[in-house]
């Protein structure tokens, strides 16, 4: 009876533990989510993060009511949430004025509410929590100025009519394309979010402006369905499209950027899980901001994937979340049933066995808790793997941010080669030397060649990155190779009286050094000595030899001087001093140290009444490996005068006289530069009939002009400079064109890959007008020189020739046919052209290019020649030899072969 009672106190006590564990249950935290979300992806998106937010807090009731992007059912739903008492409200409005009434509602009954995606009218509202859409107006605006190379004009895609994201969206837009001038707004489209309301006005739009360079819609469902626009239209891969949201689903703004349909998205965060957090806070009063911002990003081709695979383990995360979620929910309704079996069996005789099924019960439970744990265990060490993962993967992408930044600096020397040769053209005109302007011209070719400077010092510093260079020493005598990086610094000396001075006890001392890279070092530092020397100072340079077999080179001016605490960071790359308000890129002195470390040498700095650089070098070339030592020295360009990198020749050349465009060679320019394009036609077009591409047309337009010699850049719109080259070098009807590369691609393995792909000539950016048309010179002689060879031993051509394989295929090839149609007096021109696969103008201006004199008087030639052989074997009379080999008349024939052999058929037969 005792062990009775004792057994029944304690079910009894366990009761009133459950009894207040259900009470406590019930006083959960309840809130009322009203979602306006119009998408199916989105809306599932938001509901599932914020659901699992709630299943991982057991004391909110999370109530989700969708009103189906009615504004009314919206106010409805709300309005029976403040019935409800719930204890926090999350809207996210479908329109802004509508909603301002019924939130202010709220907040007087006593109800906190959070504003998400969408604000309302007015301040009158406990919180927002959203994506800042003025910023992703202008991040999409900002993308598409830095990528922007085209037309520069621009149509919007707008959202709703009164729906703040999209008001806020072109906001920022607006101002960020209104800061550039480049760019424009052409047309707006005022859409509603869908596809259908994109259509039928940008169809209308793009008829009537075919060079619209990028589309921006608020979403990626109206940038699709302006990419389907612009596809029925033929300017999908014209125009560029960007759009709003990111979303990782079927049709996505993810999947669209993979897939090349869009070219970017801006990521538009959900933040289901966030505004969870933000509401309980709100209930707890604790202090929370009134503006809460969701970040974003741009998606393109460079991190789509990476952000997919993130979304990706996300989605897995939350599957393995909502299914541990299911088994706990699963556990509670097992243990409600056990505790009301319990409850039951309370008033029986079986309180033993009730609680050693509850003991085993909580055994088990305990177990399947510790290998819920353990799995958890392994998925934080997985994640950690992921974290390392995705740090290797953001590694790449900088490399990949570094190889733009690259190709952007190649890209500046486009534009400055035009401003130098025009400048230099300037320089040279005799109407503006000896007037005002000249010294206002040499200004601005003076900035321009440090402009140039600066690119060159960028793309070092990208070079020594990359461990790209290759030391090039040869014997030089320093005193006069300093002497001669001096006399670029003495005008400016003299200009601001400061005293300027070299000292050397040896004039004759030798050492071995790259002359290039040591110039840029000696630049570098000279002009930090004359940017922070003041009027009436002093800058010396003294070379000194040591006992110990090494020559110091003392670089001391009497400027500001750095401060002793920064000292050892001058050398660092982008190091700025506290006391150097000057402009500067922060990499000169980073360059000088790599570049005198190359040398096998040391640069130290003193600071003490201004600043002291010491350079200290080994004599001989022990210290060099054979391949870095070379026996010529380079030519010395620290300051060029003229538009190339590395060779000092004057920048103009005396235009030609006038010919007549029947006498000119034909060239044809493929580069999409137009200002360039119109500059070499100006200087070019007295001596040549000048054609042009822009690269999307190029080998077409070769084909069918059939030209002279053809300049081509490497980065074209469509195929690049290599590929064009390739294509017509292996096709038979222009093999024979020489072609010159003219890029701004100036290292080795762009100059290799050219070579290699059959060009003729590889010429780099910023150039020589000189020597461009030097080269062009040069080309058209050897072609000349080519086309006497073939003119003089057309019949005896070999199979194989140090002219070239091509050239000598395509005249044996055509030799062959033509002999084998001598006699017959139908086989005409097309015939020949069709048996050679070519147009009869592509035959006929591939002849006169390769031999000099035109397919129908070749023809004759190979005739007349074979009516000598005829006439050597003495078989047929002349009139039967005539109209054997197709001529209309004996006295025709007779006439072309006196002209031909000097003698008449019936001399010659005679005389054989």
């Amino acid at each position: 009876m005792y062990k009775f009672l004792k057994y029944t106190l304690i079910l009894f006590i366990v009761s009133l533990g459950l009894i207040s564990c259900k009470q406590k249950l019930s006083n959960k935290i309840k809130v009322g989510f009203s979602q306006a979300m119009t998408t199916d992806d989105w809306r599932k998106q938001m509901n599932s993060s914020m659901k699992i937010e709630a299943s991982l807090r057991p004391e909110v009731d999370l109530t989700i009511k969708d009103a189906n992007n009615s504004i009314e059912k919206q106010i409805e739903d709300i309005e029976g949430f403040i019935s409800n008492k719930v204890d926090v409200i999350i809207v996210s409005p479908i329109q802004s004025k509508p909603l301002t009434a019924v939130v202010e509602k709220s907040i007087k009954a006593g109800i906190p509410v959070l504003i998400v995606d969408r604000k309302i009218e007015g301040e009158n509202y406990t919180a927002y929590l959203g994506a800042d859409n003025i910023e992703i107006g202008r991040i999409a605006a900002r993308y598409i100025i830095s990528h922007g190379k085209g037309s520069g004009k621009i149509i919007e895609i707008t959202g709703a009519n009164g729906s703040s994201p999209a008001y806020e969206r072109s906001l920022g837009f607006d101002q960020i394309i209104k800061e550039n001038k480049r760019f424009k707004i052409e047309k707006i489209i005022f859409g509603d979010w869908e596809k259908e309301s994109v259509k039928a006005p940008l169809k209308a739009i793009l008829l009537q402006n075919p060079d619209i360079e990028y589309i921006f819609a608020h979403n990626d469902r109206m940038a699709l369905s302006a990419w389907e626009t612009a596809k029925t239209a033929g300017l999908e891969k014209k125009i560029k499209f960007i759009g709003v949201d990111g979303l990782n689903t079927v049709n996505g703004g993810i999947e669209l950027v993979k897939n090349g349909v869009l070219d970017g998205t801006v990521l538009y965060p959900t933040g289901g899980n966030e505004a969870l957090k933000l509401a309980l806070k709100m209930y707890y009063k604790e202090a929370v901001a009134k503006n809460n911002i969701l970040n974003t990003i741009v998606i393109d081709k460079n991190n789509a994937e990476i952000i997919e695979n993130q979304m990706d383990k996300v989605d897995q995360q939350q599957t393995v979340i909502e299914s541990q979620q299911g088994a706990i929910k699963v556990q509670e309704r097992e243990y409600a049933s056990q505790n009301n079996l319990v409850r039951l069996l309370s008033f029986f005789l079986v309180i033993i066995l009730s609680l050693t099924i509850y003991s085993i019960y909580s055994t088990i439970s305990i177990s399947k808790k510790k290998k819920q744990l353990e799995k958890i265990n392994q998925t934080v060490i997985d994640q950690n793997n992921e974290i390392q993962e995705m740090a290797q993967l953001a590694a790449k992408s900088n490399e990949a941010k570094l190889n733009f930044f690259t190709g952007l600096s190649h890209e500046f020397k486009t534009p400055i080669t035009l401003i130098m040769s025009y400048v230099e053209s300037l320089i040279e005109n005799e109407k503006i030397k000896g007037t005002a302007l000249i010294d206002e011209v040499k200004l601005i070719h003076k900035n321009s060649n440090r402009l140039l400077r600066l690119i060159n010092q960028l793309l070092d510093f990208r070079k020594i990155e990359e461990q790209k260079f290759t030391l090039r020493a040869s014997s030089t005598k320093i005193y006069d190779f300093t002497n001669e990086v001096m006399a670029n610094f003495k005008g400016e000396a003299a200009r601001r009286n400061i005293d300027f001075q070299l000292s050397c006890k040896n004039k004759n001392l030798e050492l071995f050094i790259d002359r290039s890279l040591m110039d840029k070092v000696y630049f570098n530092l000279l002009s930090n000595a004359f940017k922070f020397t003041p009027d009436n100072g002093k800058i010396s340079i003294s070379i000194v030899e040591n006992q110990d077999n090494t020559v110091q080179i003392h670089f001391k001016d009497s400027g500001i001087g750095i401060p002793d605490d920064e000292l050892s960071n001058v050398f660092d790359p982008f190091f700025r001093a506290s006391n150097n308000n000057k402009n500067s890129s922060g990499i000169g002195l980073h360059l000088s140290k790599e570049f005198v470390l190359l040398h096998q040498g040391i640069i130290e700095l003193k600071s003490k009444q201004g600043s002291e650089f010491v350079i200290t070098l080994l004599k001989g070339s022990s210290h060099l490996q054979p391949g870095e030592i070379i026996q010529k020295a380079e030519n010395l360009t620290s300051i060029p005068n003229l538009i190339t990198d590395n060779l000092n020749i004057e920048p103009d050349l005396k235009e030609s006289s006038i010919i007549s465009d029947a006498e000119k060679h034909t060239l044809l320019i493929i580069e999409d530069n137009v200002d360039l394009v119109n500059f070499l036609k100006a200087k070019l077009s007295n001596e040549y009939v000048v054609y042009n591409s822009d690269g999307s047309d190029a080998i077409q337009k070769a084909l069918e002009i059939i030209p002279d010699i053809i300049i081509c850049d490497i980065n074209l719109v469509d195929k690049d400079g290599y590929e064009i080259s390739k294509e017509l070098k292996k096709d038979l009807r222009s093999s024979h064109i020489p072609i010159i590369i003219l890029t701004a691609q100036s290292n080795k393995e762009s100059v290799l890959k050219g070579l290699q792909s059959g060009v003729d000539q590889y010429l780099t950016k910023p150039f020589s007008l000189s020597i461009l048309k030097q080269s062009i010179s040069s080309l058209l002689f050897n072609r000349e020189k080519l086309r006497y060879y073939y003119t003089n031993n057309i019949y005896r051509v070999e199979p194989e020739s140090k002219f070239g394989n091509q050239e000598q295929s395509f005249i044996t090839k055509m030799n062959d046919i033509i002999k084998k149609n001598v006699e017959n007096p139908k086989f005409s021109v097309e015939d020949l052209a069709d048996k050679l696969g070519v147009s009869r103008v592509q035959l006929y201006r591939k002849v006169k290019a390769i031999i000099g004199i035109n397919i129908s008087d070749h023809i004759n030639n190979v005739k007349l020649e074979k009516a000598a052989e005829l006439l050597k074997l003495n078989n047929m009379n002349i009139s039967e030899i005539a109209y054997s080999l197709g001529f209309s008349s004996p006295n025709y024939f007779s006439t072309a072969f006196k002209n031909k052999f000097g003698i008449s058929p019936k001399e010659y037969k005679s005389s054989n």
